[in-house]
């Protein structure tokens, strides 16, 4: 049985306290240093820590204008700890954080609307702009 705890502050956070296994597939993945700075970046932040090796496991992200509007860009568990509601308990706990919003967007994958419809989002049309050569984080 995995003992995780949640948390939504940052508060003695280093790169050193992230598990091996975060942005898996990315061909170019942001390092520790710039996943903790875009973390510190934005609005909100809920992180799954496994208590038995202090490791952070899994992180969601929004980031908010604070009145209206939120968009979640980033939803990942390292893979070993998937399959156990960790990534339903961290969406669970963010959108319970922007519920006063009028809008809360992501995007996301075909295969995975499945997992975002059961908590209650819907599928909508969108356009996006991806520069890879900075897939690895802004300087």
């Amino acid at each position: 049985m995995m003992n995780i705890s949640y948390r939504t502050d940052l508060n003695g956070i280093q790169e050193s306290d992230f598990a091996e296994g975060f942005f898996e597939g990315w061909p170019n993945p942001p390092s520790y240093a710039t996943f903790l700075r875009m973390l510190r970046g934005s609005a909100h932040v809920v992180l799954a820590v496994d208590e038995d090796s202090g490791e952070v496991v899994g992180f969601i992200n929004a980031l908010s204008d604070g009145v209206l509007s939120a968009y979640i860009p980033l939803l990942e568990v390292v893979s070993m700890y998937q399959g156990n509601g960790v990534g339903q308990e961290l969406i669970r706990r963010m959108l319970e954080i922007l519920d006063g919003h009028y809008m809360v967007d992501l995007l996301c994958d075909a295969e995975l609307e499945g997992f975002y419809n059961k908590i209650g989002m819907r599928p909508a049309g969108g356009m996006i702009l991806r520069n890879y050569r900075n897939q690895s984080g802004m300087l």
